[in-house]
């Protein structure tokens, strides 16, 4: 459709209406172009067609009176047909001999100018339900054209809004189920820690024997720490006496496995075999073969495994123990002071319980061995001095390392400072939770271990394996020195180790006219006489008499003695 309407077809001019737009209802509308000369007169719609009623107060002469009804003949000019909006035809106007039908979009117009009431722009009023034609018909009287019509296809924002919420929705439901599935995952694992935790405590405890109803914790710790490979941390201490000489010794033992400190006490007669074969006992090797000699050959008689060598001499001891704060103890002897000059002063320190010791009275009961007293009882006063002193030492490796550097002493190789700091510090913090025991080795007469020994020491605390000397292997032969010449006695050793013989050593003494060669046992008289032999003594040097505990023979160089000159 054009933007003029063609109004010709309606028995308009064809310039005299203009489409303006269409109504609610998709309805034309139109209005009047005015006429090209407009001078004196103002353009009157009304007038022109006749009506009497002037909307416009143009002061022109009525041509007749306004019939709204069209009910009258008023004698004049007839007056046209009352309005109709939808032409229903119910309303008619008599006019030349036919009638006449409103038509407001010309559709019934077939030929010649039709009457029609002539506006400014024509108003088509709104009317509730209207009657409205099929669409096919609409479509095809109006003879509408798509260009006629401007559809706008706006996004609808409501689904877009829906699409998001649901995606929202569905996505914190995802969060919410993982978010369960993470808690329950993680309620199942602790379950599962909290059980195992639950089982294995129930299990060292059955180990360790402290379940309730089971046998004593400590049957059940012997048993235990003899099952099964074991970890052993040991250091060998040597107490050297610098004022009555002699030598305490000592295992420091920390059980990595069970978490158990022990102290075992070595005896002085201890039987030990030499680099060259020859046996000697624990202090002569002391002092003989120095630390490393004496390393080995308890390694050997024991079975064990020694890290290193701690040698504490008297005066470090003293400040060791004034350096940690004194020690406390149960004295079981009265010990004089070593310093006093009067007889029957008053006892350094005194016999009784929980008495407190300084870095000087620890030393003095340390090294204290009565009158009459065998040396295992000084050796477990150095025990308990020991094991005092470890109550009392830091827990903390760089603390007891200061304090090992403090003292001053020199750490032989392969230990050093921090090592032995550490270690102290281990045992220290056992000692104080009372996992910290004291044990003596058992040693026969003879310097050799008897089978309570390889039971309850050196298999359950060392995880060892007693090798005592073999008594077969070759005849053991004591040499005390009595004829006044200090060479004598390592000139003896030579030929005797070199005659097959174990050269024991015996100490010296006080001189003697002639030399003696003793044995114990009548089997062991042949071997009594070899000796002399090997020695170059006489026959009549041999007899029966007390042999020393771990030797066969034992010997006397007399001032007769002539070494051998070979």
């Amino acid at each position: 459709m054009n933007d003029r309407y063609d109004a010709g077809a309606a028995g308009y001019e064809s310039d005299q209406y203009e489409l303006v737009g269409y109504d609610e209802y998709g309805r034309p509308v139109y209005r009047q172009i005015p006429p090209p000369q407009q001078t004196q007169q103002q353009y009157d719609t009304y007038a022109q067609q006749g009506y009497g009623y002037d909307p416009y107060a143009t002061g022109q002469q009525q041509a007749q009176p306004y019939d709204p009804y069209g009910g009258g003949d008023t004698g004049r000019q007839p007056a046209q047909p009352p309005y109709d909006p939808y032409g229903t035809g119910t309303h008619q106007q008599q006019a030349g001999g036919h009638s006449a039908q409103y038509d407001p979009y010309g559709r019934t117009a077939t030929s010649g100018q039709q009457p029609r009431v002539a506006e400014q722009t024509a108003y088509i009023p709104h009317q509730a339900g209207p009657v409205e034609e099929p669409v096919a018909q609409q479509r095809g009287d109006r003879d509408y054209r798509t260009e006629q019509f401007a559809f706008v296809e706006e996004p609808d924002q409501d689904s877009e809004d829906v699409i998001d919420w649901l995606k929202f929705t569905e996505n914190r439901t995802e969060r919410r189920e993982e978010a369960k599935r993470r808690a329950r995952a993680r309620v199942i694992a602790l379950v599962v820690v909290l059980a195992l935790a639950a089982a294995g405590g129930v299990g060292y405890l059955w180990y360790a024997g402290k379940l309730p109803g089971l046998a004593s914790s400590d049957d059940k710790t012997d048993t235990a720490t003899a099952v099964g490979a074991q970890k052993r941390d040991v250091i060998v201490l040597h107490l050297h006496n610098t004022k009555k000489g002699g030598t305490s010794t000592a295992l420091l033992v920390d059980n990595t496995t069970t978490k158990q400190g022990t102290t075992v006490l070595l005896p002085n007669s201890l039987a030990l075999t030499g680099d060259d074969g020859s046996t000697t006992t624990l202090a002569k090797s002391v002092d003989d073969d120095g630390s490393s000699g004496t390393r080995d050959a308890i390694d050997t008689a024991l079975g064990t495994q020694i890290q290193g060598t701690w040698r504490l001499d008297t005066p470090y001891l003293q400040n060791l123990v004034d350096l940690v704060g004194n020690i406390d103890i149960d004295t079981n002897a009265n010990v004089p002071d070593p310093d006093a000059k009067a007889k029957g002063s008053a006892p350094l320190v005194r016999k009784g319980g929980a008495q407190t010791l300084s870095g000087k009275m620890a030393v003095a009961y340390a090294t204290y061995q009565g009158s009459g007293e065998a040396q295992n009882a000084q050796l477990e006063r150095f025990g308990q001095v020991m094991q005092a002193v470890l109550r009392k030492l830091t827990s903390d490796a760089q603390g007891a390392t200061t304090t090992v550097q403090t003292l001053g002493m020199i750490i032989e190789p392969p230990l050093t400072d921090k090592d032995l700091g550490a270690f102290l510090a281990r045992l220290a913090d056992l000692a104080k939770g009372g996992d910290y025991k004291t044990a003596l080795l058992p040693v026969q007469t003879d310097g050799t271990l008897s089978a309570q020994a390889s039971a309850s020491v050196v298999k359950d605390v060392l995880g060892g394996t007693a090798k005592s000397p073999d008594k077969d292997a070759a005849i053991r032969v004591s040499v005390r020195n009595a004829s006044g010449v200090k060479d004598n006695t390592g000139k003896a050793r030579v030929v005797l180790l070199n005659g097959g013989f174990t050269f024991l050593e015996g100490g010296t003494s006080s001189a003697a006219a002639t030399s003696k060669v003793v044995y114990a046992d009548a089997a062991d008289k042949d071997n009594a006489t070899e000796v002399a032999k090997t020695l170059g003594l006489s026959a009549d040097a041999v007899t029966k008499g007390d042999v020393s505990g771990n030797a066969d023979v034992s010997v006397v160089l007399g001032q007769d003695y002539e070494p051998s000159s070979s």
